[in-house]
């Protein structure tokens, strides 16, 4: 003979896998999203390393000084943009 089911025992274990699932899925969201985040930080300096010698290469002070300002500012405003982006996803 079986026992009669619970049905209220079968939805609370349903929702503790959906629980669990939905826990998962936002860990693997994180670490997607902080790959990314490194990813981008890593492009965009490389970029401004690149901008900056390339003006450089000119010859032209003033333009090395203001090529320099503007990788400066980038790399700044990736740090600053990428540590409250890295913030959220904690």
């Amino acid at each position: 003979m079986t026992q009669p089911k619970n049905p209220q025992a079968d939805v609370d274990a349903a929702a503790e896998r959906i629980r669990e699932l939905n826990e998962q899925i936002l860990a693997y969201g994180r670490e997607a999203g902080l790959s990314y985040l490194e990813a981008y930080e890593a492009t965009v300096k490389t970029f401004a390393d690149y901008h900056e010698q390339a003006a450089g290469a000119t010859g032209i002070e003033w333009m090395t000084t203001v090529a320099r300002a503007q990788a400066d500012f980038v790399r700044e405003l990736t740090k600053a943009t990428t540590a409250a982006a890295r913030e959220t996803l904690k």
